[in-house]
């Protein structure tokens, strides 16, 4: 038995961060691509020299950061400049990922959770999952929150929605569907089964680690684990 990865998605105002809540209570390993693609982003990093190569130093804040709404409406126009955005900062997103996933591997954890905005759009990771999770929510009940939850108008806030691949759309790819339609009992009682399904029989990985370590070093266990999570 060894560890796997989880891929998580969702769309606007589905709850995806609730059930991201839930299975941090749990004590899962998740991994939050938005929160990394900040991180390789931030000044003297490599990426933000890249960025402002390329896009100049008008997409900056005062403090030096990448103001990312100014950064968004260029990208926005421009799917050349999209593209290139993506080829700086991918590369570097997946090396951040790749070693937080190595941390979780040493630590043992029977799985990873990749909580991935745009999975099923890029599609791009799900080759390496084992199974993919949705948080589903119907389209009345989406519409409701995003309104309340950003104050929007029905026009604007159905715009936002259908800029985004349907829900409907992307349950047809997700290997679990959590549909968080109800209440928050409901979606909590959904995550507490996936996960038991998801952990069945956890087992700990120190005595191969130790064994692997010594005799293949480091790098030698990060090609295994690759090669691992490729076939």
């Amino acid at each position: 038995s060894t560890m796997f990865l989880v891929g998580l998605s969702g769309g606007i105002a589905s709850g995806k961060s609730t059930v991201v809540a839930v299975l941090r209570e749990l004590g899962c390993a998740v991994i939050d691509a938005d929160v990394i693609a900040r991180q390789v982003v931030q000044p003297h990093s490599k990426a933000h020299q890249q960025i402002l190569q390329h896009f100049g130093t008008e997409i900056l804040l005062e403090n030096g950061e990448i103001n990312r709404e100014a950064l968004g409406n260029v990208i926005f126009s421009q799917p050349e400049k999209r593209r290139l955005l993506n080829s700086i900062t991918h590369p570097e997103i997946l090396k951040e990922m790749l070693k937080q996933v190595l941390k979780y591997f040493v630590l043992g954890y029977r799985y990873v959770i990749l909580d991935v905005p745009l999975l099923f759009e890029t599609r791009g990771l799900t080759r390496f999952m084992k199974y993919t999770v949705l948080v589903y929510c119907d389209p009345p009940t989406q519409l409701a929150r995003l309104m309340k939850r950003s104050g929007l108008g029905v026009a604007e806030a159905e715009a936002r929605i259908s800029s985004q691949l349907p829900l409907d759309e992307k349950r047809k790819w997700a290997t679990h569907v959590l549909d968080n339609s109800g209440d928050w009992e409901s979606t909590r009682r959904q995550v507490l089964r996936l996960h038991a399904r998801l952990e069945d029989s956890l087992d700990f990985l120190w005595a191969r680690l130790a064994v692997g370590t010594a005799v293949a070093g480091l790098g030698g266990l990060l090609f295994l684990l690759l090669r691992h999570f490729i076939s």
